[in-house]
C-alpha cells in the first residue's frame, strides 16, 4: 500500500470510520454484521469497503508471520541517500523483499523492513542490489531477534 499524494479524494465520515475500526478488530467480519453495527445494509457496507479500498485509505490483507513461511531473517535497514529521497524510495519499494519503505526525519533518510529466506539471502540483498541503487551511500542493518508486538488496530480518528 502506498501513500496517495491528493488525500483529499476520499471523505471519512463517521459511518467509515466505524467500518475501518469493525474491520481492524476482525478483516473477515461479514459486511452484514458491520452493517448491524453501523446502521447500513450489507450492500451499503460493500459499497463503502470498495471505495476505502480503491481510495488507498486501507488494504484488506492476510497478516502472516514469516517465519512461518519460511523466511528465517527479517531486518530493518536504515538507508543514507545522497540526493532526491523519492526515486530511492521508489526503486526500494519495487523489491520483493522490501515490505516497507518510509522517507524519516534523523540519522538515516529512509527505514526499510526486508524479509528474507535466510542470511545470504539478506547479504546478496543488501550488497548486490540495494547498495547498487543510485543515491544510496550507506546502509545500517538492524536484524530483528523477537517480535514483541506488531499491531494494525490503532483506530481512526
Amino acid at each position: 500500500m502506498t501513500r496517495r499524494q491528493d488525500r483529499s479524494a476520499v471523505v471519512l465520515d463517521d459511518v467509515s470510520k466505524a467500518i475501518i475500526e469493525q474491520l481492524q478488530q476482525d478483516g473477515r467480519r461479514s459486511y452484514a454484521a458491520i452493517g448491524k453495527v453501523v446502521g447500513l445494509s450489507e450492500a451499503a457496507v460493500r459499497q463503502r469497503v470498495q471505495r476505502l479500498v480503491e481510495g488507498g485509505v486501507m488494504q484488506v490483507v492476510a497478516v502472516t508471520d514469516p517465519l512461518e513461511l519460511g523466511f528465517a531473517r527479517q531486518a530493518m535497514v536504515g538507508v543514507k541517500v545522497q540526493g532526491p529521497l523519492e526515486p530511492v524510495a521508489d526503486a526500494l519499494s519495487a523489491l520483493d523483499e522490501v515490505d516497507y519503505v518510509v522517507i524519516t526525519a534523523g540519522s538515516f533518510d529512509l527505514l526499510v523492513e526486508v524479509v528474507c529466506e535466510s542470511d545470504e539471502h539478506l547479504l546478496d540483498l543488501l550488497s548486490h542490489r540495494v547498495r547498487s541503487i543510485e543515491g544510496v551511500v550507506a546502509t545500517e542493518t538492524f536484524m530483528y531477534l523477537s517480535l514483541r508486538k506488531q499491531t494494525y488496530s490503532w483506530g481512526v480518528r
